[in-house]
């Protein structure tokens, strides 16, 4: 019996790209570049800020420029955390139809908390999660299963009777080390040419409401 299904926030849950896309580019305005195409950031998206401020500046963590470059972005996409930000087609109807069985849901995200919090409130989810666990609530992030651990414990729920969706490898890694059943969201931020079936996820699903379906597979 599934207990709870806990969602990967940024892909998977919402889509946040076109927030996070519209942030990097008043860095690059800032910094005298011109904007990137959104469509073009899109597949960074799941990578937190080191992946976009390598989509947007070709820069890693290394480079002299990434602290200040980062705190920039991070400042500009606190302003605007849910302009254009919406949960993916399906997902509201999947949610209202997990709490009319009794199954509870949550977030894991390597997003921090800070910004994850006021994002759910702002999707007007966060009062309905029975977990919310951001990349630097547990002592280590996804792909550990600590966050995925301790979203268990928030739910008073086992691991061993939960489901976690997301739509990275590293949300597979952090559900099977968890000892979890993993779901991998074709509908997210996959880079091009990315296989997903390579993941060895338990089922490969392409919109949010086919999550239904592998529940009544259990």
């Amino acid at each position: 019996m599934t207990e709870a299904v806990f969602f990967d926030l940024d892909g998977t849950l919402a889509d946040t790209a076109p927030d996070l896309a519209g942030a990097l580019n008043r860095v690059r305005l800032e910094q005298g570049e011109v904007p990137v195409d959104p469509a073009l950031l899109r597949p960074w998206t799941s990578n937190g800020v080191a992946g976009m401020l390598w989509a947007g500046f070709s820069i890693t963590r290394e480079d002299p420029r990434y602290p200040d470059l980062a705190e920039r972005f991070l400042a500009f996409y606190e302003q605007s955390l849910c302009l254009h930000t919406r949960l993916f087609d399906g997902m509201a109807e999947l949610l209202s139809q997990l709490e009319s069985r009794g199954i509870r849901w949550g977030v894991v995200t390597n997003k921090s908390i800070r910004l994850t919090r006021p994002l759910l409130a702002a999707l007007k989810v966060d009062t309905r999660a029975s977990a919310i666990v951001g990349g630097d609530s547990a002592a280590a992030p996804k792909p550990a299963p600590d966050p995925l651990f301790l979203a268990c414990s928030q739910a008073s729920v086992s691991a061993a009777n939960c489901i976690y969706v997301g739509d990275h490898e590293r949300d597979i890694v952090s559900g099977k080390a968890a000892g979890m059943r993993t779901v991998a969201a074709r509908y997210g931020y996959l880079a091009e040419g990315c296989r997903i079936e390579d993941w060895r996820a338990d089922v490969v699903i392409s919109q949010p409401l086919e999550l239904l379906k592998v529940l009544e597979c259990r």
